[in-house]
């Protein structure tokens, strides 16, 4: 059961959570998400099934849209309304100053990930050594917010859409931005609307209602799971023969006599592209190594392109 399922993750479970639910649903034997969502957040949880999740990396990859609420004047240790409160603050700030600031955070900007996130230090999540009472000194990295938008200002509260890299949390964003009013802020409401292709419109809900039985929700996840071919709309897909394929899935590097008759003139060296079977089957993942362009000058026999996946099993 290879392919994707796109889940409106509820609030109160975790990523790991709703992996399960779906694993023990479906009965397929792997599945993983391509980008955890806290207890707290609700909203577009990608599901990959079986062969699929060889493809977590790629679509993990991809930016995010996010609705926020902010709470100002409240800071806590886990920088959302869920974690202790270590400081208070009276101080008013202004729409005028809200509006001002949150324009500023737009464009590549440095965040500290939270001590209470699930990046790793020397193999366990950092919350849980702030559990334990360790923090771990993190390096600021660089990440991109595409866009920010204020939805509502209902003081002390403040809504806003954002659309952002990946890697980015939005509880360090409302901390930054409430240290730059002065007053402190922590996330008190949040929900994924978009991971990269996904929206909440693509979204099934694992909750059941009235009659709804276990065989139904089965059979709405099965109607609703994605192709693997169609995970990622945006890359290049390149049709290839049956032999092609056999080849590829025995570990046959792409060479350029294999290629020529596939593939697109404007492809250039790092350029990634999915080979696909006549029947619609992912067959591998591809990154150029030489521009098409340039084929006349290599030998036939060199290297034209590096598998970087390949996919055993059709969809089914």
């Amino acid at each position: 059961m290879n392919g994707a399922v796109i889940i409106d993750k509820p609030e109160g479970k975790t990523s790991h959570d709703i992996v399960s639910e779906v694993k023990k649903i479906l009965g397929v034997r792997k599945a993983g998400h391509t980008g955890t969502l806290d207890p707290m957040a609700t909203g577009v949880l990608t599901v990959c099934l079986d062969e699929a999740t060889k493809l977590t990396k790629f679509l993990a990859g991809e930016d995010k849209e996010y609705l926020a609420t902010m709470l100002l004047g409240v800071k806590t240790d886990t920088l959302d309304s869920k974690g202790k409160v270590i400081a208070t603050s009276d101080k008013f700030v202004s729409e005028k100053e809200i509006r001002a600031v949150i324009t500023q955070m737009k464009g590549k900007i440095k965040q500290i990930p939270p001590a209470y996130s699930a990046i790793k230090y020397h193999g366990e999540p950092l919350y849980k050594w702030a559990r334990r009472g360790i923090l771990i000194d993190k390096e600021p990295r660089e990440v991109e917010i595409n866009s920010i938008m204020i939805e509502d200002i209902s003081l002390p509260r403040v809504t806003f859409r954002v659309d952002c890299s990946k890697g980015t949390y939005i509880r360090t964003l409302c901390s930054d931005i409430g240290e730059r009013l002065g007053c402190g802020a922590c996330l008190c409401g949040l929900r994924r609307l978009r991971s990269g292709f996904f929206s909440e419109e693509m979204a099934v809900s694992l909750s059941n209602h009235g009659n709804y039985t276990y065989k139904d929700k089965k059979n709405e996840l099965l109607e609703k799971i994605l192709p693997m071919a169609k995970l990622m709309p945006l890359m290049i897909a390149i049709e290839v023969e049956v032999n092609f394929a056999a080849k590829l899935r025995h570990g046959t590097q792409p060479s350029v006599e294999m290629m020529k008759e596939y593939v697109l003139p404007f492809l250039a060296a790092g350029d990634m592209i999915k080979l696909i079977s006549r029947e619609g089957d992912l067959v591998a993942l591809a990154e150029m190594v030489v521009p098409v362009s340039k084929f006349p000058e290599f030998d036939s026999k060199d290297q034209a392109a590096k598998i970087v996946r390949v996919f055993n099993n059709i969809y089914n």
